[in-house]
């Protein structure tokens, strides 16, 4: 490989490779923290009003792997006095698989923890959920080789 293809292509793997593994370390720590520290809720299963899902024979959002949830949070307590409950709509984090289970059909109810100070990041309770080891491992693995792959790429370039 020539000296400024292998420089690229190592370049882009070292890129693609190092963002992965910082990807996959946030998300890991968002959602052991959400697991370990969020507030508990039960939330819904609704329907999602995708404009496309019609296309793909998909009209109640069935296939769609990540399922859109409904809950409301806890009322806040503000200079003013008690604030009011806040009603969410949200996708978990977290592993999906690809086909959903049946117990997140819509209308099902779901345990789900989420964050106080964002409402939005919520993730399912860990009842409610396999888990997600051989997914984390297998992105954590990609990120790792393409590093690799990228590294080895730049030091075939190097001066000996």
């Amino acid at each position: 490989m020539d000296t400024p293809t292998a420089t690229a292509a190592g370049s882009v793997f070292v890129l693609f490779g190092g963002a992965l593994l910082v990807w996959c370390a946030l998300e890991l720590r968002l959602r052991h923290q959400l697991h370990r520290h969020g507030i508990p809720a039960t939330a819904e299963v609704v329907l999602d009003g995708d404009p496309y899902g019609e296309l793909y024979g998909d009209p109640y959002g069935e296939l769609d792997t990540a399922p859109l949830l409904s809950y409301s949070t806890l009322p806040t307590v503000g200079a003013a006095g008690a604030g009011e409950a806040e009603s969410v709509l949200s996708r978990p984090r977290g592993h999906t698989m690809l086909r959903r289970p049946a117990g997140l059909a819509p209308g099902a109810v779901v345990q789900v923890a989420y964050d106080a100070r964002r409402p939005s990041r919520v993730v399912l309770a860990a009842s409610e959920t396999r888990p997600c080891l051989p997914s984390d491992v297998f992105w954590a693995l990609l990120g790792t080789s393409t590093l690799a792959v990228g590294l080895s790429l730049i030091a075939t370039v190097l001066p000996d």
